[in-house]
Protein backbone atom coordinates (compact mmCIF):
# COMPACT_ATOMS: atom_id res chain seq x y z
CA UNK A 1 0.00 0.00 0.00
CA UNK A 2 1.28 3.88 -0.89
CA UNK A 3 1.79 5.78 2.58
CA UNK A 4 -0.79 8.01 3.30
CA UNK A 5 -1.17 9.82 7.17
CA UNK A 6 -4.00 9.54 8.97
CA UNK A 7 -5.03 11.96 11.82
CA UNK A 8 -6.70 11.35 14.99
CA UNK A 9 -9.27 14.05 13.96
CA UNK A 10 -12.32 12.97 12.00
CA UNK A 11 -14.64 14.22 9.41
CA UNK A 12 -17.98 15.95 11.00
CA UNK A 13 -17.13 16.05 14.22
CA UNK A 14 -16.19 12.33 14.87
CA UNK A 15 -12.82 11.61 15.86
CA UNK A 16 -10.48 8.53 15.79
CA UNK A 17 -10.33 7.56 19.65
CA UNK A 18 -6.60 8.21 20.44
CA UNK A 19 -5.31 5.29 21.87
CA UNK A 20 -2.49 3.07 21.46
CA UNK A 21 -5.05 0.06 21.05
CA UNK A 22 -6.77 1.93 18.02
CA UNK A 23 -2.88 2.89 16.16
CA UNK A 24 -2.04 -0.58 16.46
CA UNK A 25 -5.49 -2.04 15.18
CA UNK A 26 -4.89 1.04 12.08
CA UNK A 27 -1.38 -0.23 11.70
CA UNK A 28 -2.49 -3.61 11.23
CA UNK A 29 -5.31 -3.31 8.82
CA UNK A 30 -3.51 -0.99 6.97
CA UNK A 31 -0.50 -3.24 6.26
CA UNK A 32 -2.88 -6.41 5.63
CA UNK A 33 -5.78 -5.22 3.21
CA UNK A 34 -6.02 -3.80 -0.05
CA UNK A 35 -6.68 0.06 -0.08
CA UNK A 36 -10.87 -0.79 -1.11
CA UNK A 37 -10.88 -2.48 2.52
CA UNK A 38 -9.31 -0.32 4.43
CA UNK A 39 -10.91 3.12 3.08
CA UNK A 40 -14.40 1.14 3.62
CA UNK A 41 -13.87 -0.49 6.52
CA UNK A 42 -12.99 3.63 8.10
CA UNK A 43 -16.11 5.02 6.80
CA UNK A 44 -18.07 2.44 8.29
CA UNK A 45 -16.47 3.24 11.67
CA UNK A 46 -17.28 7.03 10.72
CA UNK A 47 -20.73 6.76 9.42
CA UNK A 48 -21.38 3.94 12.42
CA UNK A 49 -20.35 7.22 14.43
CA UNK A 50 -22.69 9.36 12.79
CA UNK A 51 -26.03 7.36 12.80
CA UNK A 52 -25.50 6.50 16.49
CA UNK A 53 -25.36 10.01 16.84
CA UNK A 54 -28.50 10.64 15.11
CA UNK A 55 -30.22 7.80 16.83
CA UNK A 56 -29.24 8.66 20.20
CA UNK A 57 -27.38 5.64 20.65
CA UNK A 58 -24.21 5.77 23.18
CA UNK A 59 -21.40 3.47 22.44
CA UNK A 60 -17.37 2.84 23.25
CA UNK A 61 -15.73 4.42 20.30
CA UNK A 62 -13.22 2.53 21.17
CA UNK A 63 -14.67 -1.04 20.16
CA UNK A 64 -16.32 0.44 17.49
CA UNK A 65 -13.59 1.64 15.38
CA UNK A 66 -11.42 -1.62 15.75
CA UNK A 67 -14.70 -3.73 15.07
CA UNK A 68 -15.21 -1.48 12.11
CA UNK A 69 -11.50 -2.04 11.23
CA UNK A 70 -11.23 -5.44 11.22
CA UNK A 71 -14.77 -6.64 9.66
CA UNK A 72 -13.82 -7.55 6.29
CA UNK A 73 -10.23 -8.99 6.88
CA UNK A 74 -11.15 -11.97 6.48
CA UNK A 75 -12.11 -11.69 2.64
CA UNK A 76 -8.28 -11.97 2.18
CA UNK A 77 -5.94 -14.64 0.94
CA UNK A 78 -4.71 -15.88 3.73
CA UNK A 79 -8.51 -17.04 4.77
CA UNK A 80 -9.38 -18.23 0.95
CA UNK A 81 -9.28 -22.12 2.75
CA UNK A 82 -10.46 -21.59 6.12
CA UNK A 83 -13.62 -23.62 5.22
CA UNK A 84 -15.32 -20.61 7.40
CA UNK A 85 -17.22 -18.04 6.31
CA UNK A 86 -15.36 -14.82 5.73
CA UNK A 87 -17.35 -12.78 8.55
CA UNK A 88 -16.05 -15.95 11.82
CA UNK A 89 -12.44 -15.55 9.89
CA UNK A 90 -12.25 -11.29 10.32
CA UNK A 91 -13.96 -11.73 13.76
CA UNK A 92 -11.84 -14.30 14.74
CA UNK A 93 -8.66 -12.03 13.32
CA UNK A 94 -10.27 -9.16 16.16
CA UNK A 95 -10.23 -11.28 19.00
CA UNK A 96 -6.87 -12.49 18.51
CA UNK A 97 -5.68 -8.80 18.51
CA UNK A 98 -7.68 -7.39 21.66
CA UNK A 99 -7.04 -11.00 23.63
CA UNK A 100 -3.00 -10.45 22.69
CA UNK A 101 -3.58 -6.84 23.84
CA UNK A 102 -4.96 -8.47 27.39
CA UNK A 103 -8.80 -6.47 26.69
CA UNK A 104 -11.59 -7.89 28.62
CA UNK A 105 -13.44 -10.60 27.55
CA UNK A 106 -17.24 -8.80 27.60
CA UNK A 107 -15.35 -6.22 25.12
CA UNK A 108 -13.74 -8.67 22.87
CA UNK A 109 -16.88 -10.38 23.10
CA UNK A 110 -19.05 -7.36 21.84
CA UNK A 111 -16.23 -6.85 18.87
CA UNK A 112 -16.50 -10.42 17.61
CA UNK A 113 -20.48 -10.64 17.58
CA UNK A 114 -20.25 -7.04 16.08
CA UNK A 115 -18.02 -8.48 13.37
CA UNK A 116 -19.47 -11.90 12.92
CA UNK A 117 -23.48 -10.49 12.46
CA UNK A 118 -22.47 -7.87 10.10
CA UNK A 119 -23.97 -9.28 6.93
CA UNK A 120 -26.80 -10.49 8.86
CA UNK A 121 -29.69 -7.94 8.95
CA UNK A 122 -32.94 -7.34 11.21
CA UNK A 123 -30.48 -9.25 14.37
CA UNK A 124 -28.24 -6.91 14.87
CA UNK A 125 -30.16 -3.47 15.51
CA UNK A 126 -31.46 -5.22 18.97
CA UNK A 127 -28.08 -6.04 20.43
CA UNK A 128 -25.23 -3.93 21.92
CA UNK A 129 -24.42 -0.54 20.40
CA UNK A 130 -21.33 -1.48 19.02
CA UNK A 131 -23.35 -4.79 17.27
CA UNK A 132 -25.50 -2.48 16.18
CA UNK A 133 -23.80 0.37 15.03
CA UNK A 134 -21.44 -1.86 12.50
CA UNK A 135 -24.03 -3.11 11.04
CA UNK A 136 -25.69 0.07 10.28
CA UNK A 137 -22.39 1.42 8.84
CA UNK A 138 -21.77 -1.00 6.80
CA UNK A 139 -25.20 -1.29 5.43
CA UNK A 140 -24.96 2.90 4.85
CA UNK A 141 -21.64 2.57 2.80
CA UNK A 142 -22.72 -0.65 0.69
CA UNK A 143 -26.60 -1.13 0.62
CA UNK A 144 -27.12 2.89 1.08
CA UNK A 145 -29.74 2.16 4.02
CA UNK A 146 -30.81 5.26 5.52
CA UNK A 147 -28.75 7.28 3.21
CA UNK A 148 -30.56 10.46 3.88
CA UNK A 149 -30.71 10.07 7.32
CA UNK A 150 -27.10 11.94 7.57
CA UNK A 151 -26.61 15.76 6.06
CA UNK A 152 -25.10 15.79 2.65
CA UNK A 153 -22.29 17.70 4.44
CA UNK A 154 -21.48 15.23 6.88
CA UNK A 155 -21.89 12.20 3.91
CA UNK A 156 -19.06 14.42 1.72
CA UNK A 157 -16.77 14.99 4.82
CA UNK A 158 -16.04 11.18 5.32
CA UNK A 159 -15.81 10.40 1.73
CA UNK A 160 -13.33 13.25 1.07
CA UNK A 161 -11.22 11.35 3.76
CA UNK A 162 -11.86 8.05 2.49
CA UNK A 163 -12.61 8.39 -1.20
CA UNK A 164 -14.91 5.60 -2.71
CA UNK A 165 -14.25 4.80 -6.68
CA UNK A 166 -16.10 2.81 -8.52
CA UNK A 167 -16.42 1.15 -5.49
CA UNK A 168 -19.76 -0.67 -6.27
CA UNK A 169 -17.95 -3.11 -8.69
CA UNK A 170 -14.98 -3.23 -6.98
CA UNK A 171 -16.36 -4.25 -3.19
CA UNK A 172 -18.67 -6.70 -5.20
CA UNK A 173 -15.40 -8.16 -7.03
CA UNK A 174 -13.99 -8.13 -3.66
CA UNK A 175 -16.73 -10.19 -1.83
CA UNK A 176 -16.62 -12.81 -4.65
CA UNK A 177 -12.86 -13.16 -4.60
CA UNK A 178 -13.39 -13.35 -0.90
CA UNK A 179 -15.92 -16.19 -0.83
CA UNK A 180 -15.33 -18.03 -4.18
CA UNK A 181 -12.91 -20.03 -3.00
CA UNK A 182 -15.44 -21.53 -0.29
CA UNK A 183 -18.52 -21.43 -1.98
CA UNK A 184 -20.25 -23.65 0.79
CA UNK A 185 -20.10 -20.75 3.18
CA UNK A 186 -22.82 -18.75 1.32
CA UNK A 187 -25.36 -21.22 2.12
CA UNK A 188 -28.54 -19.09 3.92
CA UNK A 189 -26.75 -15.38 3.52
CA UNK A 190 -26.63 -12.72 1.32
CA UNK A 191 -22.90 -13.81 -0.26
CA UNK A 192 -24.75 -16.46 -2.22
CA UNK A 193 -26.26 -13.40 -4.23
CA UNK A 194 -22.70 -12.28 -5.18
CA UNK A 195 -21.64 -15.80 -6.46
CA UNK A 196 -24.75 -15.87 -8.17
CA UNK A 197 -23.83 -12.89 -10.30
CA UNK A 198 -20.02 -13.52 -10.44
CA UNK A 199 -19.23 -17.47 -10.68
CA UNK A 200 -21.34 -18.98 -13.37
CA UNK A 201 -20.74 -22.30 -11.72
CA UNK A 202 -21.81 -21.73 -8.82
CA UNK A 203 -24.78 -24.20 -7.53
CA UNK A 204 -26.92 -21.90 -4.53
CA UNK A 205 -27.89 -24.02 -1.71
CA UNK A 206 -31.65 -24.32 -1.14
CA UNK A 207 -33.29 -24.48 2.19
CA UNK A 208 -36.25 -26.22 0.95
CA UNK A 209 -34.34 -29.33 -0.94
CA UNK A 210 -32.08 -29.45 2.01
CA UNK A 211 -34.90 -30.21 4.35
CA UNK A 212 -36.77 -32.54 1.57
CA UNK A 213 -33.94 -34.69 0.98
CA UNK A 214 -32.24 -35.07 4.62
CA UNK A 215 -31.59 -37.95 5.92
CA UNK A 216 -35.10 -38.28 7.89
CA UNK A 217 -37.53 -40.49 6.66
CA UNK A 218 -39.88 -37.89 7.38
Amino acid sequence: MGERTDEHGGPAGVRVPDSRLVAEATELVRDTTSDLVYDHSRRVFFFGSLLGRARGISHDPELLYVAALFHDVGLGEPFHDSGRRFEVDSANEARRFLAARSVPEDSIRRVWTAIALHTTPGIPEFMEPEVALVTAGVEYDVLGFGFDELAADDRAAVVALHPRPAFKQSILRAFADGVGPKPETTFGNVKADVLAHYDPHFERGDFVRTILESPWPE
